[in-house]
């Protein structure tokens, strides 16, 4: 290293405090808002990281560091490999308006020589670097998201309308794991518009059929066919297994089943219906926002709430919906843009026309309010329609 090497690094160092890793390991632990950055290259990134670090490279760190980390009063930790990269950067984001800067002494390499917690990103293979291609262009999305959607598992309830669409797109956009419940069988009525069945597989359990397609279109993912009916034996059990549910169903009593079992399990889930020319979409999201009891404290009498065997419904419109829900369900898994948590989408086919609702949590809701006791209210199996 030449005298203006040495010259320039002793500077960073008088500009920049330095934490050795047991120290950053305690301060990660203690301080929630601390932002911890990996300045190292996307190869390096790929060989291990820390657990809570964003992936910003020296080379694009003034060009991103904005957008991942926009508040420049927060505390941000910096390390690269050996600690040199990290101080430099230091001094770049001091210049940007940053006025909280650490770096890592000693980088990775000491976080990893004291035996520190690491993360090894999946990694994507060639054919699957090409089958997701373009979600890789997607900043927003990229090789860390592509990893996290194959390592994510999404419960569908129910292989029918909003299943259907639902469980292609996501099985299309590589979601590792998709469940799907579902105790009826493919009848020939469905074809309308549960597009996951055809013509041949009518008699045939609709999750084996599911599977069938699903797996054709996608090699890549695991389908567990469940063909069985969602109930308060099983539902709890289920859910657990998944980090997203995704709520196709067309009755009451499973709504308001799957609606407590998700408050107990603290699992998200994407609600959508159908009903002839119109649909909704929510999120349900425990302990953020309101919850189904809170839009329905009781069921409307049956003669109100028919089904779509009962009341029809047009065959492209659980499509709209199913996608709608699929999409909700990925910004979820990636942690992007704005769920629709406390907000109704309502979707009228006929006018071609969205309307949105802002929904509150009732501070009464016995399922999430202030006294709520999720695990033993009634379901309303003998009152609703099914």
């Amino acid at each position: 290293m030449g005298d203006a090497s040495r010259s320039m690094l002793a500077r960073a160092r008088s500009e920049i405090r330095e934490w050795r890793p047991l120290e950053a390991e305690q301060q990660i632990a203690q301080d929630g808002e601390l932002v911890v950055v990996d300045v190292r290259e996307q190869h390096e990134w790929n060989d291990g990281h820390l657990p809570a670090a964003l992936h910003v490279p020296r080379g694009f760190l003034e060009l991103q560091i904005e957008e991942k980390v926009p508040d420049k009063t927060a505390p941000v930790l910096l390390y690269c490999a050996g600690g040199v990269r990290s101080l430099l950067a230091g001094q770049t984001l001091q210049q940007m308006g940053y006025r909280n800067v650490i770096s890592m002494a000693g980088g990775y390499g000491a976080w990893t020589a004291a035996g520190l917690p690491t993360e090894t990103p999946l990694r994507l293979s060639d054919a699957q670097r090409r089958r997701y291609s373009r979600h890789l262009l997607v900043p927003e999305v990229g090789e860390a998201g592509q990893a996290k959607l194959l390592q994510a598992r999404v419960l569908l309830i129910g292989a029918g309308g909003l299943g259907s669409p639902a469980a292609y797109y996501l099985a299309a956009a590589g979601v590792g794991t998709l469940g799907l419940i579902d105790a009826d069988v493919v009848d020939e009525t469905n074809l309308q518009r549960q597009i996951l069945h055809n013509t041949s597989r009518i008699g045939k359990p609709k999750v084996a059929s599911a599977k069938e397609t699903l797996s054709a279109l996608n090699p890549d993912i695991t389908v567990n066919a469940i063909e069985d009916r969602l109930t308060k034996a099983n539902v709890l059990d289920l859910i657990s297994q998944y980090d997203v549910i995704l709520d196709g169903t067309d009755n009451f009593p499973t709504r308001y089943l799957l609606n407590d079992a998700s408050i107990i399990a603290n699992k998200p889930v994407v609600h959508g219906s159908v009903f002839r020319f119109e649909g909704q979409v929510t999120v349900f999201k425990p302990f953020e926002g309101p919850c189904y009891r809170c839009l329905f404290p009781a069921p409307p009498p049956p003669e109100l709430a028919p089904n779509c065997a009962e009341a029809g419904v047009l065959g492209v419109l659980p499509g709209t919906v199913g996608l709608l829900q699929a999409t909700e369900v990925i910004k979820l898994l990636l942690g992007i843009g704005e769920p629709l948590v406390g907000r109704l989408l309502m979707y009228d086919a006929l006018a071609e026309e969205f309307n949105e609702l802002r929904l509150f949590r009732r501070p009464d809701c016995p399922a999430c309010g202030e006294h709520a006791h999720p695990e033993d209210l009634p379901t309303y199996e003998d009152v609703c329609a099914v």
